[in-house]
């Protein structure tokens, strides 16, 4: 991967995780953990991946994204903020009464938001609906969705992908933030998924895998995704649930729970210090 570019995704997906940590601070809950899983893949799309114009959410021939594990909204709001479709500012509304920043995506409410989500499983579905009508509109958009593994215990999710496999959807590009935690444990312990590519696979998606937070990885990962295929797509991102902020890394507890003060201060410390060392390199590359 280009030197440059790799350090521009460094940079602005640390803006990013530093706009997810303000958010749940100042509402005093929400999902920070599988916000900051997913962190650096939403970097990738929104920076790098997707045809979209901040300046025209609503053109017709944008391409789509839909969080489907829309729990973790905070890393939706940061990102677009970060990719200039509202004012960061207001970040520090979320949850509050009468905020377009609620803790689910609202498609109604907020610019760069294709889809609100919320109930596990319903999100890829209506990414099959968005991808099946761009086919039959002739449109070349494409659709990218991202599920929790937690969320693939969820039936209505193999539907939606059998459904994806059946209609020929070349267009879909399934992406499983793979953090093995969920709210009550580790995944394996609550329903173990047992082999997911070899499960998406035989589902009838092309299947590849990538570490989550390298970008070089999911450069890789996402040309072989844009490839001519005669089907949908799905990578397995391996990831860990709230990276970037040390003590909060590989827990579950912190599936749904907002820092204390003094959690938050430690936590903006660790980012702010990785913002510096991103800034250093930036300048020695310039």
């Amino acid at each position: 991967m280009n030197t440059a570019l790799e350090l521009e995704l460094k940079r602005a997906a640390c803006a990013i995780r530093l706009g997810i940590l303000d958010e749940v601070h100042a509402a005093a809950s929400g999902h920070p953990g599988g916000s900051l899983s997913c962190t650096d893949v939403l970097t990738w799309l929104y920076f790098h991946q997707l045809r979209i114009d901040p300046a025209r959410p609503r053109d017709p021939e944008r391409d789509r994204f839909v969080l489907s594990k829309g729990h973790s909204a905070p890393a939706l709001y940061a990102t677009l903020a970060q990719r200039g479709y509202f004012p960061k500012e207001e970040l520090l509304t979320l949850r509050a009464l009468g905020s377009r920043l609620q803790g689910h995506p609202n498609m109604n409410l907020l610019p760069g938001v294709d889809m609100s989500t919320g109930s596990l499983g319903q999100g890829v579905s209506a990414a099959v609906g968005m991808a099946l009508a761009a086919k039959l509109q002739g449109s070349s958009r494409r659709v990218y969705t991202l599920l929790g593994d937690g969320e693939l215990q969820e039936g209505q999710a193999w539907e939606a992908l059998m459904s994806a496999a059946h209609y020929h959807l070349d267009n879909l590009c399934v992406l499983i933030d793979q953090n093995g935690l969920q709210i009550d444990g580790k995944v394996s312990q609550v329903m173990d998924l047992g082999d997911l590519s070899a499960k998406l696979s035989a589902f009838g998606l092309s299947v590849t895998e990538a570490d989550g937070h390298d970008f070089s990885q999911l450069e890789e990962a996402f040309r072989w995704a844009d490839q001519p295929r005669t089907g949908p797509c799905a990578i397995v991102l391996h990831t860990v649930k709230g990276k970037g902020i040390s003590f909060m890394e590989d827990s579950a507890g912190w599936h749904g729970k907002a820092p204390s003060q003094t959690e938050y201060e430690s936590a903006r410390i660790e980012l702010l210090q990785e913002r510096e060392k991103l800034e250093a390199q930036h300048d020695c590359v310039a």
